[in-house]
């Protein structure tokens, strides 16, 4: 379950961030930045994080307030699943990261498998969507929507990327420590089932 708190941060922040967006009104506008500095304020208070980099990073976009994008690329070979270990956790997770834009999803999961495990990848098709707050993951300052995208080596070999030190690939019942801020016991265990049921129909929280 979400921390209230942090829940709270991050709607004031949303409205906070569209009232700035449309707003015409200098008071209004006044008012919306009030706002968002609370929310900025409450990110501090509770995690210490300094308030320049809480600006930084959970308040300084603008435009309507959207969930942000994470990438995941499922490969399998011989039953096994591809996974990666991050250097800034040192745990494991499929290759992926935030959606970038101008390109696909397919194509970001295609380019985060080159560059964060050295395999060449086709990218297949969907498999699902998961609501981050859905599920086991540590709290975080964003809302975010998963895709995990059912990609199949064509080329490359594995080989370490500037983000991660090693390649591997693993079954299911020997899964290693994960990187749970990129996914969950139980949305590797999903992946396998897909696996076994090429049909399934596409899950979406």
């Amino acid at each position: 379950m979400q921390l209230k708190w942090l829940e709270w941060a991050k709607q004031i922040q949303a409205i906070s961030q569209a009232g700035l967006e449309y707003s015409k009104d200098m008071y209004d506008i006044e008012r919306f930045e009030q706002l968002r500095a609370l929310s900025v304020e409450i990110m501090h208070q509770y995690t210490d994080v300094e308030v320049e980099k809480v600006q930084e990073l959970f308040a300084s976009e603008t435009g309507y307030a959207t969930p942000k994008v994470d990438i995941r690329a499922v490969v399998f070979q011989k039953d096994k699943i591809l996974m990666v270990r991050e250097k800034q956790d040192g745990a494991w997770a499929l290759p992926g990261g935030w959606g970038d834009i101008g390109l696909s999803p397919k194509q970001i999961a295609v380019k985060e498998t080159r560059e964060e495990s050295g395999f060449e990848v086709e990218a297949v098709r969907l498999l699902g969507v998961a609501d981050k707050n859905f599920h086991n993951h540590p709290p975080s300052p964003w809302h975010v929507y998963k895709f995990f995208i059912l990609c199949r080596i064509v080329g490359g070999e594995a080989t370490v990327g500037d983000e991660t030190s090693d390649v591997g690939f693993f079954a299911a019942h020997e899964l290693p420590p994960l990187s749970v801020e990129r996914n969950t016991e139980e949305q590797m265990l999903k992946m396998f089932d897909c696996m076994k049921s090429p049909h399934k129909t596409v899950f979406c929280d």
